[in-house]
Order: structure tokens, then C-alpha cells, then sequence
């Protein structure tokens, strides 16, 4: 009799799963910023159900490289929610847009003590919970050259050594002649004191 029961509850069952899903969260996995400048952590993310200013709720937290506690940073509910106590006091604002899928915040006026790795939970009821998205943040007292700005540099700089060797072989080419044939520079100077006019 059980065993009957639970056969017909399956399809209601898996009907059910089949509505929920995992919110996808997409974040980078580096960012680099300035000591002293703003940074902007973005998160984005897919729901299977409705997006609304009330029904989503966003927490980011921090893990910091030494060891010690995760840090809450900032928190959306209706409405954000920046912190009023801690390091990111003052630092963490709102930059997010819920209806755009977008829980993004910011980091005004970075310290080297916001080093570590930032975590962006997004909740969507009834989805649940699906990998968070971490960002780890360095930060620098300068930007440091990315790979393609050095290759850029050095394919500059080639160019610009076969630029001045063909510039040198030119000159020395029109020296050579010069000295080779004598009628050449009479010629150039008849043409100089005749004129083009």
C-alpha cells in the first residue's frame, strides 16, 4: 500500500525538482587595484525563477589572507545594506542592479588590508544556493604591466629598430653614390641654382 503511494506521489515529486534549480553566479577570479583607488567586485547571476527587488537577497563576505574570521562586507535585502562597522566602513557601497541581474559592489579608496578573497552569495527563493563566486583582490602600490602591454612594447620597439636601420642604410646608401659619382652632386647642384621655377 506504501509502495503504491509513493509510485503515484513521483510524478508531483519530480514535477516539483524540476522547478527549482541552482542560481548560476558569475564573478572574474583576479582583480588588481590601486592603493588608494575604487574597484568594482562585479557578480552577476542566472535565476530559473522571477527576479524581483524583493524576492533576491545578495551577501558579499571576506576571507582575508591572513588567517583569522570571514568578514561580512555588504548585504542587499530590499535595498542595500553597507556596513556601519569594520574595515569596509565607508569603503563598500551599492553598485548593482537586481532587475539586471547584476550584484555588484564597490570598493572606494582600497587599502593593502583589503588583500584577500571576496565572495558574492546570491538567493533567489525558491532556487537554491549554487557555488558562490570568489574574487581574489591584490592590491598594488602601481599597476603592474600585463603581459600584453609588454609584448605591445617590445613589438613597438622592434618595429621601431627596423624603422631606424632602414633610415641609416637610406642615408648611407645616398652618402656612398654621392662620393662614387661626382656628376651626380654637379647635377643636384645645377638643379638647386636652375630651380624647379
Amino acid at each position: 500500500m506504501e509502495l503504491r503511494y509513493l509510485l503515484a506521489m513521483l510524478p508531483a515529486l519530480w514535477s516539483a525538482l524540476l522547478q527549482v534549480g541552482a542560481i548560476e553566479i558569475v564573478t572574474p577570479k583576479e582583480l588588481e587595484a590601486v592603493n588608494g583607488t575604487s574597484v568594482r567586485l562585479k557578480c552577476t547571476f542566472k535565476s530559473t525563477h522571477p527576479v524581483s527587488e524583493n524576492s533576491v537577497s545578495v551577501s558579499w563576505s571576506f576571507k582575508p589572507l591572513q588567517p583569522g574570521p570571514d568578514e561580512s562586507v555588504f548585504h542587499y535585502q530590499d535595498g542595500p545594506f553597507p556596513p556601519t562597522i569594520g574595515r569596509f566602513k565607508g569603503h563598500a557601497v551599492w553598485s548593482g542592479d537586481i532587475l539586471g541581474n547584476d550584484a555588484s559592489i564597490t570598493l572606494n579608496d582600497v587599502q593593502f588590508s583589503f588583500n584577500g578573497t571576496y565572495i558574492c552569495q546570491v538567493r533567489n527563493p525558491p532556487d537554491f544556493q549554487g557555488f558562490a563566486g570568489e574574487i581574489s583582490l591584490k592590491v598594488v602600490q602601481t599597476v603592474s604591466f600585463s603581459e600584453i602591454k609588454i609584448l605591445a612594447i617590445a613589438v613597438g620597439g622592434a618595429i621601431a629598430l627596423v624603422i631606424i636601420a632602414l633610415v641609416i642604410f637610406m642615408v648611407v646608401s645616398v652618402c656612398k653614390r654621392r662620393h662614387e659619382d661626382p656628376e651626380l652632386e654637379m647635377r643636384e647642384k645645377e638643379w638647386k641654382e636652375s630651380g624647379p621655377w
